[in-house]
């Protein structure tokens, strides 16, 4: 079965040349288009996509603010974020909203092929056109990173153990059975944990919970 795409770009001939090229791959196909953000979430609410190609500006909202929207509301969708922009502060941010792709538009006949193949499997991938651009920034970025842990040690030793369990996929019912509290308190520790790590959904939850190691602490 085919994996199902919707495009969400304000550019009408941009629209239709990315699927046209999706039509040309055997995996996938595109099943809706949209020119604006508000459009782009009513298509992906009623037709569940595997992945949404989302254009980082978009008329009415952000790309980025789109892309946390969607992740939030259906966290086994996989965005892939199109743009011209080639910083590496538009990369991060793409990333950190929960996006597992970014493509600069220029390059997206050469990569969209990779590009799917590589998100709809759950892997982050970023544009080849900006690899060695951008390698030696990520290390600085990285290296920013390293806050991330003081900011883990300023959870309570119980939201440590609530995030574990929340970054294995574990539902808040089976939290709070495991752990013998309330289905309330499990919400009320991961709105804490989300306000205290400034994350936004779920995929940046479990990003986080990856860089420090803490998906292989959960039995």
């Amino acid at each position: 079965m085919k994996k199902k795409i919707i495009i969400i770009d304000d550019h009408p001939l941009f629209r239709e040349s990315t699927k046209q090229m999706v039509d040309r791959l055997t995996a996938f196909e595109v099943v809706g288009m949209a020119g604006d953000a508000k459009e782009g979430e009513q298509l992906v609410m009623s037709l569940k996509p595997d992945l949404a190609i989302v254009d980082l500006s978009l008329p009415d909202k952000s790309g980025l603010q789109l892309t946390r929207t969607l992740t939030t509301l259906l966290p086994e969708l996989k965005v892939v974020i199109v743009s011209m922009h080639t910083k590496i502060d538009y990369i991060i941010k793409a990333l950190r909203a929960g996006a597992l792709g970014y493509v600069v538009k220029d390059s997206v006949a050469k990569s969209l092929n990779d590009c799917l193949q590589a998100t709809i499997n759950g892997e982050y991938f970023l544009d080849p056109a900006l690899s060695q651009e951008i390698a030696p920034k990520l290390i600085d970025v990285t290296e920013e990173d390293n806050g991330t842990n003081s900011a883990y040690g300023d959870l309570s030793p119980r939201e440590q153990e609530v995030l574990r369990l929340l970054a294995k996929g574990m539902p808040t019912k089976e939290i709070a059975d495991k752990l013998t509290i309330s289905t309330k308190t499990v919400a009320n520790h991961r709105m804490n944990i989300m306000t205290k790590l400034d994350l936004h959904n779920t995929a940046a939850l479990v990003h986080y919970a990856a860089k420090l190691g803490l998906l292989g602490d959960v039995s």
